[in-house]
């Protein structure tokens, strides 16, 4: 990875220490995983001096980057170790993506609008995240392809959770997902078990819509 100047590594080990620990996330690897990617090159030139403050910010196209304790919430309820496939569903800027791409084995990850497709695959290539495989494509289909997943994340409010999530989880998998109102949703996690699904909801949570056939409709986006 190239080097960066010394203030964003500072701002970094700083939203790690009063943003993430301080609020109860412990999993090692993922503390190390979000020290370890460089957050302020996934937003634009000018707001990367904010790239570290606790708050989402605009990526274009109606799109955010999210909050840094909401990564992290979602990437330790995912539970993943090194030997795991993870499904993400929107893209977006790539952040979530690379964080999950620092624990597990392969991060596959669809993205609907194609110029913040083009651009989080450019950066993974010149960040050297060569584990994590791109596609431009309706996420809420999934991608049965590459299925069955030992987790799925999905960065988007969804009105219910599609059926396809379920289908391409491994037997043990979690999936997350926000999932209510265009204004407000609650992140549930799903655990797929042999005799069907259990579900735990961690908290209130506001994202952008989850658009797609299987999602909201264009329209009401």
């Amino acid at each position: 990875m190239e080097k960066e100047p010394l203030k964003y590594e500072r701002q970094r080990e700083e939203m790690v220490r009063k943003q993430i620990e301080a609020r109860g996330i412990d999993d090692a690897r993922v503390l190390e995983a979000v020290r370890r990617v460089p957050r302020h090159l996934f937003v634009g030139e000018a707001l990367m001096d904010q790239a570290y403050g606790d708050f989402p910010l605009p990526i274009g196209e109606r799109q955010t980057i999210s909050q840094p304790y909401i990564v992290a919430e979602m990437t330790q309820a995912l539970r993943l170790g090194p030997e795991h496939r993870v499904l993400e569903i929107g893209t977006g800027s790539g952040y979530q993506a690379a964080v999950l791409a620092e624990i597990a084995f392969r991060v596959y990850t669809i993205e609907r609008i194609h110029s913040l497709y083009i651009r989080a695959r450019r950066l993974f290539d010149r960040l050297g995240y060569h584990n994590i495989v791109t596609r431009y494509s309706d996420g809420t289909a999934g991608w049965e392809d590459e299925s069955p997943f030992d987790a799925i994340i999905v960065t988007a409010g969804a009105p219910g959770i599609p059926a396809c999530y379920i289908n391409q989880l491994a037997e043990g998998g979690r999936l997350i997902i926000p999932v209510g109102n265009e204004y407000t949703q609650e992140l549930i996690k799903v655990v797929k078990e042999a005799q069907g699904t259990r579900q735990t909801e961690l908290g209130g949570c506001r994202f952008v819509k989850l658009v797609g056939e299987a999602g909201w409709k264009e329209a009401d986006h």
